[in-house]
Formats: C-alpha cells, structure tokens, sequence
C-alpha cells in the first residue's frame, strides 16, 4: 500500500457523495433519490435488506452502472464513470458480493488480472508472485501464489477477492459482504487491515448482514430501504435495535426453537465418519464422528474454519468420499448412492456456495426450483408442463420467494430470494431429511428470518434438519440441540437454553480471538 495514502485526515471530510440519485429498470424504480456521502478516512457502513437497492448504489458509485437521474460528486466536483476501470483510475475499487474469480488460474493471476506487473522482458511473474504472497500474509493466510483458486476453500477464495482489490491503492475502497464465508479469526485480521487503511486515510464503504459484527467497525451508519435513505447516524449514537428498526420497520428476532411435539426416530445416522482432505494427506477433517438427527428435530453444527462442518454435510449428501464409517437413511446405507440417488432416496443438501453448487445462472426461476424434481414430470419423454408448473407456484408461495414469476432469471433476484430458491428446489424433492450448510451466509435479516421459520414449520411436519452456522445467534434461534466441532470431532453438545459464552468457548473460538486482538 502507497505512502502516498498516509495523510492527516478529518472524520468528516467528505471525498465522494451522490446526490439525488435514482435508478430504473423498467417499470421498478431500485434508487429513489438517494443522498449518500463517503468520508475520508472513516469506515461508512450501509445496511439493508435483500434488494434495497445496496448493490445498485454501490455499483453506480464505482462505474459498473450509470444513474438514470442525479450525479456523483469527487472532492467537490460532479464526475461521471464510464465504467469500473474509469473508477479504478480514480481510486475506487469494490470488492463484490459474489466471487468474480477465475478458478482455474492461480492466486498470483487472479490479483493481477489485467494490470500485469511488466519488466523489461514482459510479465514479472516473480515480482507478482512476492506481492501475492505479501498480501495473503497480511491477511492471515500463508497460501502458495501458485495454488488455483478452485483448490482453496471458499473463505479462502474471499480473501483472494479481497487481496486483489487491496493491491491497487485506492482512495475509497467498497467491500460488499467481505465476511460472508470467513471464520471470526480471519475477520478479526481483516478488520485490522481496515483499521490500517483508514489510518492513512482510505474511505472504507462496508456492507454486512452481519449486524453486531459491522457495528464493531462501522464510524457512520446509513440505512437503505425500498431505494430510498431511511436513517442516518454516528456509531455513538446506533445499537443493534436502531438498525432493524430502519431496516425492517420492526424488531424482531430469528425465532425461537419449535417446539409442542415428541420427535420420532432417528432419520439420519452418521456412525463413525472419517473425510480425508487430500491437501492434508492422510490427516482426516473428519475424525470418526457420530450422530443422529430424529425426526421433527433441528441439530446446528458450529465450530470455527476448518472444523470439518463443510466436509461432513458434503459427505453425507454424497459429494465427498467417505474414508470410513457410514451414513444411513431412515436405516438404509448410502454407500454407492450417488448424490442424485440420494435424493431421490430422501437426502437433500443445501451447498455453502449457492451461485457455484445450487443455482443454474443461464436459467429461470421457476427451472431452477423444478430441476432437482424434474424426474417426476416426465412422460414418455416429454415434461408434463402443467405439472411443473403447480410445483413451481407451490413452492414460490411456500417459501415467500419475492419474484414476477417463475419465468424471470434467476440473475434477477436478490441474494437472499436466490437462497429460498436453493433451499425451494430441495424441499420441493419431499425429503426425509435436509442438510444445509451455512444457510443464511450474505441474506439480510428478514430473508434470514424468513429462512428459519420455513425450517421451523417443516420440522414441525416432521423433517430432520441438520444446518451448519459460522453465527453463534443462529446456533441459538431454532436449534433443538446444538453440536459443536474442533478438528473434525464433536467437543460439546448444548440445547437451546446454551449461551453464546459457551459455545464459543468449547468451540475454542474465544482463545483465538483474543489471541487475534493481542
């Protein structure tokens, strides 16, 4: 990062601010008139719900979309951006909600994509590969510069996002969701790097639908509803009631654990499971773990990066190999069942990474909800459309899914309606159990609610839901039973009367992060 960035600064210098504007597709009207200031030096950090027009203002403050009316103003004077490297040359840079990196290359050419560092006989490979390794290192992550981005877990692969936009040395930096796959360690050394960076006077844009986490780094908050500004407030002067307030006109919590009802036998059985991550070699992510989830019951996994939640779920619903052990549903072993098979048998997994694993991005809305159940609609080689069509209604109706219809693309919808769709597509199969791996990673806290109650009712109908969480809230909001994994192995099982205090406690993520602060 520059020395030039090193400046003395005041909190209330403003260094970009967008006056009056607004942004229609169509007949919908996402920015209504905003007024939205960046300070120099300061963290501003704007929160909403799903499609309250975040990402539209954000995109138009750093050039990937021009505003239908009103202007931008940099240090006092209008400009207009033609496009994102036009912002780019001007100090601005985003870090984008959903990844845009090109898996198959290296860390070292996701970073500088398209700004190569040039010597005298072309690319400086080895120059490019130490400032990759700086940057990762600064971020708490020893990673080889030559590791394809595909080969790395996906908080990993946000940091890789994260490093490429910290290379340039911008004047106002935007990171939209920059926390939503990351462990509370490797947030802990990001909000250090941002302390660094507004230091020498970079203006920070934050976008979380991590509440209580934003509110640690946030010097002014702004609150975005429906296109238009509802508040505006110092972080002196906000708490967490003050922003769900603005945000969703109420206050409201995720839920509490359902209950009124015995749960029936075990559904899913997990007896003794070992993953073997093959980048560790022999050492096993999961080390011969045992569980059951009964019927009408919710069970939350938690434990810090690398606790072997994400292998387990994959493992189970059959897209990683089990090393030993064996998983049965309803009594029958899913060994040599592929992952279709399995849902066909009754399994069904909602991925971490639903742009990659659980949404076709070229189709509709409604293809997408029916495709995982497309079997059942065929006839003699052909789709009963009318069929199809009852179970798309059905299942935008029961999972509150916010759409013109089944015919619109996917691309359309916010974040959190994209999530419904994924866990829509799944229950759709009639499953005997679900499991869902960080369900609620990048919605906002109506989409999350919403989410949860869904769950709620079907276990309530008898559905055994196993769901991982990185949010210690979300482990207290629903769960029947709380699990809790270090190293591939269960240390401690809580039901719902746990503290947040405990859990993070056996979970070993206290002992970490005050090891971070110091």
């Amino acid at each position: 990062m520059s020395a030039a960035l090193k400046m003395d600064v005041s909190a209330n210098d403003t260094i970009l601010s967008a006056r009056d504007v607004t942004k229609t597709y169509g007949n919908t009207r996402a920015l209504k008139g905003v007024d939205f200031e960046i300070r120099r030096g300061s963290v501003t950090t704007l929160f909403g719900e799903n499609g309250a027009g975040k990402s539209t203002l954000m995109k138009i403050l750093s050039g990937v979309e021009t505003p239908t009316s009103g202007h931008i103003e940099l240090d006092g004077q209008p400009v207009a951006f033609a496009s994102s490297n036009d912002a780019r040359d001007h100090g601005i840079s985003i870090i984008h909600q959903e990844l845009s990196l090109a898996p198959n290359l290296s860390v070292r050419d996701n970073i500088f994509m398209g700004r190569e560092i040039r010597g005298p006989r072309g690319v400086d490979f080895a120059e490019e590969a130490r400032q990759a390794r700086q940057l990762m290192k600064d971020l708490g992550q020893d990673v080889d510069p030559s590791t394809k981005v595909e080969d790395l877990r996906l908080g990993q692969q946000q940091i890789v996002e994260i490093a490429r936009a910290l290379s340039v040395d911008s004047r106002i930096l935007i990171m939209d969701e920059p926390t939503s796959a990351l462990s509370a360690t490797e947030v802990d050394v990001l909000f250090g790097v941002i302390h660094d960076l507004t230091s020498r006077g970079v203006a920070i844009v934050y976008i979380s639908h991590h509440l209580e986490e934003a509110l640690h780094i946030t010097d002014y908050a702004v609150v975005l509803r429906d296109g238009a500004i509802t508040a505006k407030a110092d972080a002196k002067d906000i708490d967490l009631e003050w922003i769900v307030r603005h945000m969703v006109g109420e206050n409201f919590d995720l839920g509490t654990p359902p209950d009124g009802y015995e749960f029936g036998a075990p559904v899913l059985s997990i007896e003794d499971l070992t993953v073997i991550d093959p980048a560790r070699g022999t050492m096993p992510v999961v080390d011969r773990l045992s569980l059951d989830v009964r019927a009408g019951e919710i069970v939350c996994l938690y434990g810090l990066m690398g606790a072997g939640r994400t292998e387990m779920l994959e493992c189970v619903a059959g897209r990683v190999p089990v090393a030993g052990g064996v998983v049965r549903l309803d009594g029958r072993d899913m060994s040599g069942l592929s992952i279709g098979q399995r849902i066909a048998a009754g399994l069904a997994l909602v991925p971490e990474d639903r742009q990659r694993d659980g949404l076709v991005q070229t189709m509709t809305v409604g293809r997408n909800l029916s495709l995982a159940s497309i079997r059942q609609f065929v006839e003699r080689l052909f789709l009963s459309s009318p069929r199809e069509k009852t179970l798309i209604d059905d299942s935008i109706r029961g999972v509150f899914i916010k759409t013109a219809g089944g015919e619109a693309m996917i691309g359309a919808l916010s974040g959190g309606n994209q999530q419904k769709v994924v866990i829509g597509k799944m229950l759709a199969t009639n499953p005997r159990a679900i499991v869902l791996d960080e369900p609620s990673r990048g919605i906002d806290i109506g989409a999350k609610a919403e989410v949860f109650r869904i769950l709620a009712e079907r276990a309530r109908q008898g559905l055994a839901v196993l769901y991982s969480t990185s949010e210690v809230s979300e482990c207290l909001s629903i769960a029947h039973r709380i699990i809790v994994l270090r190293r591939g192995r269960i240390v401690a099982q809580f039901g719902p009367d746990a503290t947040k205090d405990a859990i993070m406690e056996a979970s070993g993520e206290a002992v970490l992060t005050e090891n971070a602060a110091a």
